[in-house]
């Protein structure tokens, strides 16, 4: 191999040219035999931690590039079973990007993008049943607001509803506000 960059290696992720780990570790020890990839594991709690160490040049070790890089033990999906792998990939990958050889369009590996990808996925999921649910527990709230549309425009502030959700909040609403006697009941 003789594309410092490997581009003929380069898959397409999330929009942008990768090259896998794998690749990158191949070609560095075919092209740099002098060079060296060390990593030291750390453990802390259901966290596995790994540094990676390249050394460019191993009869002057004075200079080198390190990364970090830690996957939390069944976390998700490759986690389940690899977290130490999984970290370790990541940190020398990292580590290897450090150098920003064998780097297009991305220093992020394909787990650091998913992993994000996920977190915000869950993030936004996570936030849409707080507010749903504060909405719905809010009973001080409901009292204060003019009227039943008047509630749910006020929580569509923040979130966006989906009709099971408006049906649950309008029926909470007026369970809340249901007058204490009969006769105070609206009819024409």
């Amino acid at each position: 191999m003789t594309d410092k960059q490997l581009t003929n290696k380069a898959i397409d992720i999330k929009w942008k040219k990768y090259v896998l780990v794998s690749d990158r570790v191949i070609y560095f020890n075919e092209t740099y035999p002098n060079w060296s990839i060390a990593t030291e594991r750390f453990t802390q709690d259901w966290m596995e931690i790994v540094k990676a160490t390249i050394t460019p040049d191993c009869e002057k070790p004075a200079r080198v590039f390190t990364w970090y890089s830690q996957a939390k033990r069944w976390d998700w999906f490759i986690n389940k079973t690899s977290a130490l792998e999984n970290a370790e990939t990541s940190a020398v990958g990292r580590a290897l990007a450090m150098m920003w050889i064998w780097v297009i369009d991305s220093i992020a590996s394909v787990d650091e993008i998913n992993k994000a990808e996920n977190t915000w996925k869950a993030s936004k999921t996570f936030s849409k049943e707080s507010v749903f649910q504060r909405a719905y527990n809010n009973t001080e709230f409901m009292k204060n607001c003019l009227d039943e549309d008047n509630f749910i425009l006020e929580v569509k502030k923040h979130m966006e509803l989906d009709e099971i959700q408006e049906w649950q909040l309008r029926s909470r609403y007026q369970e809340v506000n249901k007058p204490e006697n009969p006769d105070d009941l609206p009819f024409s």
